[in-house]
């Protein structure tokens, strides 16, 4: 019998939106890389949400594993951005020297989506969506 999922990666239109869902150790984030990069293939996507908000702490490993698949996946064609970070989990990353590079981070899920439809542009017109709903 298997456990809760660590990990979730759907699709939405031209985006994936990955969250972790509990810590992972190191095999688990490399596993989590490579299905993340494979998928990015598969679905064509041309951007990527990265959901931390459960994770209260996050490691050198994690840290830069996140900013390697931003930069795999800007190769692989696809823009990266990183949410939910906890204040915690901010200041332990600045005070340690962790930063996620070059890839961009953004508050939550609705701001990391509004950063990929600012840059890709393959978003849903939300108000649209929500003045044809009766």
């Amino acid at each position: 019998m298997t456990g809760p999922a660590l990990v979730s990666i759907m699709r939405q239109g031209g985006y994936l939106i990955a969250s972790i869902h509990t810590a992972l150790d190191d095999s688990q984030m490399v596993r989590f890389r490579r299905d993340l990069i494979e998928k990015i293939g598969q679905y064509r996507s041309r951007g990527v949400v990265i959901d931390v908000a459960a994770l209260d702490v996050l490691d050198s490993f994690g840290s830069c594993t996140l900013r390697d698949i931003g930069e795999m996946a800007r190769l692989r064609g696809a823009a990266t951005v990183i949410v939910g970070i906890q204040p915690d989990v901010a200041f332990a990353m600045v005070e340690l020297g962790m930063t996620p590079g070059a890839v961009q981070t953004a508050l939550d899920l609705e701001e990391g989506l509004a950063y990929l439809d600012g840059r890709v542009g393959l978003g849903v017109d939300r108000h649209a969506a929500d003045e044809a709903w009766p």
